[in-house]
Formats: structure tokens, sequence, C-alpha cells
């Protein structure tokens, strides 16, 4: 009598195939073959077992090319080496660097930090992207020049922040870029179902650090306008997706591995789909700047002459075959898409220039191509917080409205710059003291030959989100 004790004994391991393995060999049995015969059966078609991908046990060198000054600088960078310590751990990281924007972006060990790049091999990481996949910067240079409150008069009426639709502007005809990319969205398992956030989330910026940015090019004079957001809700999506396949995947090849950490096998099946999927959305966050923008040109009654975009929160492949994971940096590197102008935008805060950059004739290998995304942060939002309530003597209650329009009195608006916050309530955690010092990023990008600085727009006026509470913190009416 066979059962589960004799496939024990015959060195079959208790699993999710014991079950069938069983039922096999009942039936097996009962068309008359020995023991012998079906141990020797069950073996052939028993899948071999996958062989565990080792955790590394110590981590492997990593370029660090941050400075840190004072205490709180000094801090963020013992945080953001002790993440990258970790993550470079996981098996399938060849390299990685630190840019000087580095923060950290997780409390979970080994979680990639804002600023920080690593090259896998057949490996795409959906935690090392984040759920803002492509995140990125775009900017459209005009043919004559306009007072920067007329361009923030219809850029507020034009583009939107925070929750929901885009409220200015007219859904009933899509445009055909849109529809073209949409159609290809029920022939991918990471995209199916998802159209409705491509349709609906055109024309939005989201919350946060992204915004709209006006002002002037040093070189020339001439008025730009500048956009910062990624794929929104769209991207959220593809990010969970992507993620709970890549946490199904790592957990079977690799379970000593922390699940944010979790990886597809970039050239299997799967792996292939996801891919796509990025190109998909990313083709997706460049068409919505650029509707925006165009949108902009109309209103304005204003030529665009000039623009080029870039991502900083993506997965690039290079000629050596790995894949290089940005969160939140710039690539630095000719040809790293086949929309790459030659130059990238690094923004700094809403009071500070956004640089315009290129590569160096002879990049900086060890940085592995890639320069700052932005300026980046040396304390959290609420710690940056909880420092302005301890410089404005604030009780339990924080600052006031008084005491804010003082902050952003003195950090923006004294400067000249027209600072408007979508929701009507200024964001503290976005006004430039929350930043690290952008003169201090922008030497240190100089310093390390990151990337080459070409040019620069300064600064006039900027819209972000402003502090939007989430909609669950919303009192319900009284009855």
């Amino acid at each position: 009598m066979i059962n589960g004790n004799t496939l024990i004994e015959w060195g079959f391991e208790p699993g999710p195939l014991f079950g069938q393995m069983l039922r096999d060999a009942k039936a097996l049995a009962e068309i008359g073959m020995t023991n012998e015969m079906i141990r020797e059966e069950l073996r052939m078609r028993t899948p071999a077992p996958v062989p565990e991908i080792a955790y590394r046990t110590n981590s492997i060198p990593f370029n660090v090319f941050l400075d840190a000054e004072n205490d709180d600088e000094r801090a963020n960078k013992a945080a953001v080496e002790a993440h990258m310590d970790v993550l470079m751990r996981v098996p399938t990281i060849k390299h990685g660097a630190v840019m000087p924007d580095a923060c950290p972006s997780g409390s979970a060990p080994g979680t990639i930090p804002v600023g920080g790049v690593v090259a896998a091999e057949n490996a795409i990481h959906p935690g090392f992207h984040s759920a803002d996949i492509c995140c990125s910067m775009a900017i459209s240079v005009f043919k004559r020049d306009m007072p920067i409150s007329t361009v923030m008069d219809t850029a507020m009426k034009t583009t939107h922040f925070g929750f929901g639709l885009n409220p200015h502007h007219d859904r009933s005809e899509l445009p055909p870029a849109l529809v073209g990319l949409v159609n290809q969205f029920a022939d991918n398992p990471f995209l199916k179902d998802l159209e409705r956030y491509a349709v609906d989330l055109l024309l939005t910026q989201g919350d946060g650090n992204h915004f709209l940015y006006v002002g002037h090019l040093r070189s020339t004079g001439q008025l730009a306008l500048v956009t910062h957001h990624g794929s929104r809700g769209l991207g959220a999506q593809l990010y969970k997706r992507g993620m709970a396949a890549a946490q199904k995947h790592t957990a079977k090849v690799a379970p000593r591995v922390p699940l944010h950490n979790a990886w597809l096998e970039a050239f299997s099946e799967s792996g292939q789909h996801y891919w796509k999927a990025l190109q998909i959305v990313r083709e997706w966050t460049r068409l919505n700047h650029f509707a925006l923008h165009r949108l902009m040109q109309q209103r304005l009654g204003n030529a665009i002459v000039h623009q080029f975009w870039n991502e900083h929160n993506f997965v690039f492949q290079k000629s050596d075959g790995l894949f290089y994971h940005a969160k939140g940096a710039t690539p630095a590197y000719k040809g790293f898409s086949s929309d790459d102008s030659g130059q990238t935008l690094i923004p700094l805060n809403m009071a500070e220039p956004i640089l315009i950059a290129s590569p160096w004739p002879v990049m900086r290998p060890t940085a592995l191509e890639f320069a700052p995304h932005g300026a980046g942060r040396n304390l959290s939002r609420s710690g940056h917080m909880r420092k302005l309530a301890e410089e404005f003597g604030a009780d339990s209650r924080g600052l006031s409205a008084r005491d804010k329009l003082a902050v952003a009195m003195r950090e923006v608006t004294a400067r000249g710059v027209d600072a408007r916050f979508y929701c009507g309530h200024i964001d503290l955690s976005e006004l430039p003291s929350a930043y690290k010092n952008a003169q201090a990023v922008q030497a240190q990008i100089e310093k390390y030959r990151l990337a080459h600085i070409d040019d620069m727009v300064l600064p006039g006026g900027a819209i972000m989100a402003g502090d939007i509470q989430p909609t669950w913190r919303k009192k319900k009416p009284a009855k």
C-alpha cells in the first residue's frame, strides 16, 4: 500500500506537488507497476528543484559622490551609506553609486536611497524605480518673451495638481498618440485594464515635489516652461503589479533576499512583459508633459521653438547588457534613450535655477555615468517641519498660517519668485530650506564631473500642489 510515508522513504519531500505525486503513484500501482518502476517514473515527472540564489553575506564596493559639511549632512550621508551597504548584498547587483542629492527613501534596511544607482544582471527590480515610475523633467522654450505673471496665471488655469481629473480642458477627443498607446495595454499582463488611468490622468501633475516652473534661459534670455512629474496613478498601478510578480519570483529563487529588493528575471517572459510596460508608461509620461506644454502654447499664443525632456526614476539598459536602476538619478551619458536630446535637466528648488546639463567628453565610469536628479534633502519632511517649528517657537499645534506665510516670504517671495500653491495652502516641506544647499550640490556635480552644466533656467515663478490633505483625513459633513 503506497502512502505519503512511502514517498518520503523514496526521497520525495512534502510540498505543493506532493498530493499529485501520491495520486500518480497509486494510479501506476493499479496498472501493475512495481514500486521500483513507480519511484523512477515519479522522479522523471518531478521537476528539478530550483537552486537557491545566495544572498551575499557582505556588500560589494560602491562609490559615493556626496560631500558632508555639517551635522545634518553627515547624519544623512551615514544613513545613505548604511542603506547602500545592505543593498549591495543583493546577488543581482554588480555596481553601485551614490549621487550628491542622496537621502534615504525608506526605513527598511537596504531600501535604495534617492540619488542611488545600481546596475543589475538579468534583473529588473521594481522597488529600485519606485511607484513614481519615470518621474521626469520637460522644458519648452518660447519664441516671444511675456510677463511671468501672465504665464503663471495661464498655467494655474491649465495644469492640475492633487486628486482627480484636470477640470481645465476638454477630454471629449483624445490625442491620437494616446489612443495608440492605450491600444497596447490589452496585450500586456502588467497594463491590462489600466486604460482608464492613462485617459483620466492626462494633463495632471500629482503632488509632493512635482512642479510647473517658469523662467528665462541665462544664455539667451528666452522664456522657458519646465514641468516635473511622473506617470501618476498609471505608473503606481504598474509598480504594484510589478512588485507582486517580483516578490513571487524572488521568494522562490532567493528566499533570503528582502522582498523590497525583489526582482524579475529581465529575459524571462514576465520580465520582457514588464520591460515593455515600462517603455509604454515612459511614452505616456512624455506625452503628458508635452500635451500640457502644447496647451500652454495655445492659450498663450506663443510658439515653442525648442523642447526636450529626460527621466530620473527609471531603468536603463546599457551596451554591457546590465540594467541600470536610477532612483532619483539622471542619466548623463549619450544615447540613454531613443529620444535622447543630448541634454538633461537638473532642478534644485523653486527659488534656484534649473540646470541644463550634458555629458562630459570623458565621463567618470565609477559614477556609472549618472548625475543627481535635483538637490535632495538632509532631513525628512517631518524632520524639517520640526526644525521650523523650533525656530518659530510653535506649540504642539505646529506653525500658524502667519508663520507659514513668514517662511514663504523669507525664502521665496523676497527673492522675486512668483510662488503659488495649487490647493491654496503653503507646503513648507517644499520650500527652499527643505532641500540641500543648491550651490553645494552644483559644486559637487562639477567637482566630480558628473555632468557638464551648459546653461540654466533662471527662476521666475513656480507652482506646486501645496499642502493637500489626504482624502481619508477629510471630515465628513455634519448631519
